[in-house]
């Protein structure tokens, strides 16, 4: 069997074709091929306004500067998420304030986010982490009794849904990422979508320098334009996404119908929730029959990838790390030293998830 890696970008001859014809038209930086990208999102995710970025993390800073975040105010953020989620409301002044999340969904607990509510809470970012939409309707209602903003961090979510709706349409604005290794991608890029018109204008002109029209500013704003050729790309593989996905949500199905090892626990999805498996992430539990590091070798050396998503909870990173006081997220440390994402990319076939499967199953 063949090295089968944890991620694994699908870029076809069209992806390449979209590109080139980019690269012939001598239209490099963002242009029609942009204002075509963010016209087939929206639609795709339902919203009246995409916004294109040049990455996931300019998406979230964006969307925070655009729903007036700035010094003194305070964000609650889920700790277990990548960083990103945090350091983008540290780029706008403001504090990170972090939520634990729920055990089994990974996804930020209601409950969390309202004890750490103030007088200086402004927004909330609920992260549809690893594909899941977190517990939307509780958090929505949480924004709704304290007049907050809720942002939707849906960097690895393209397609889920959660009640018949499309994740984009929840908060405020949402935020997409387009990372090689995410769902969908453009290499890297990202992407806003609100439902909000005044919202729309304030990020277009977030993106490009605060530029009304050329060479008038009218605020401070910042180079987070993307590329006409990112967007080539971005286009070709959103026509392909709901294919990735229903390949994705075949891989996981088979995981969990196939996976038995005592001390494994595989991912489930919450009722009402269409998950998009942009990671299958296990649980190892004291009764699996080895260590997650000797576990990671052990799938290494029969040829399979795998990773930690994440290693460290945002709240214990460097930056953020209080030296003082009980741990305030020890869902998010416990996880942290417990999950394994296994792949689960749709390229894989019956016979390397067969494979993977009986490699897990024998562990001993």
């Amino acid at each position: 069997m063949e090295h089968i890696p944890v991620a694994r970008p699908i870029i076809g001859q069209d992806e390449i074709s979209a590109v080139t014809a980019v690269l012939e038209s001598g239209m490099l930086a963002a242009g029609e091929r942009v204002a075509e990208f963010e016209r087939k999102f929206a639609d795709y995710c339902g919203t009246a306004h995409a916004i294109a970025v040049n990455n996931g993390t300019a998406a979230i800073h964006a969307a925070l500067l655009a729903a007036g975040i700035g010094a003194g105010d305070e964000v609650i953020v889920p700790s277990f998420s990548f960083f990103a989620t945090a350091s983008a409301v540290s780029m706008c002044g403001a504090k990170p304030v972090f939520a634990d999340v729920n055990e089994k969904t990974f996804t930020i607990d209601p409950v969390q986010v309202e004890e750490r509510i103030t007088s200086k809470t402004r927004a909330v970012i609920g992260v549809h982490l690893f594909g899941q939409p977190f517990a939307v309707p509780a958090v929505q209602a949480l924004c709704e009794k304290h007049n907050l903003k809720l942002i939707e961090d849906a960097a690895q979510a393209h397609g889920a849904v959660c009640d018949g709706t499309k994740v984009g349409n929840f908060g405020s604005m949402a935020c997409f990422s387009f990372y090689a290794t995410k769902n969908i991608t453009t290499g890297e890029g990202g992407m806003v979508t609100t439902n909000d018109k005044e919202c729309a204008e304030r990020l277009r002109l977030i993106i490009s320098h605060g530029q009304a029209e050329k060479y008038l500013h009218t605020r401070l704003g910042y180079n987070y334009r993307m590329t006409d050729m990112a967007a080539a790309l971005g286009i070709v593989q959103l026509r392909k996404l709901d294919k990735f996905n229903m390949r994705r949500r075949r891989n996981a199905q088979y995981y969990t119908e196939h996976l038995a090892v005592k001390g494994l626990i595989t991912p489930v999805t919450t009722l009402g929730m269409q998950h998009v498996w942009h990671q299958y992430v296990v649980r190892l539990t004291e009764e699996f029959p080895m260590g997650r590091d000797a576990f990671v070798r052990y799938l290494a050396a029969k040829g399979i990838g795998s990773a930690v998503h994440y290693p460290l909870p945002i709240h214990r990173q460097p930056l953020f790390l209080k030296e003082s006081g009980a741990d305030p997220c020890p869902v998010s440390t416990r996880l942290a030293s417990t999950v394994l994402s296994l792949p689960v990319h749709p390229s894989l076939d019956t016979r390397e998830l067969s494979y993977i499967c009986d490699i897990i199953n024998r562990v001993s």
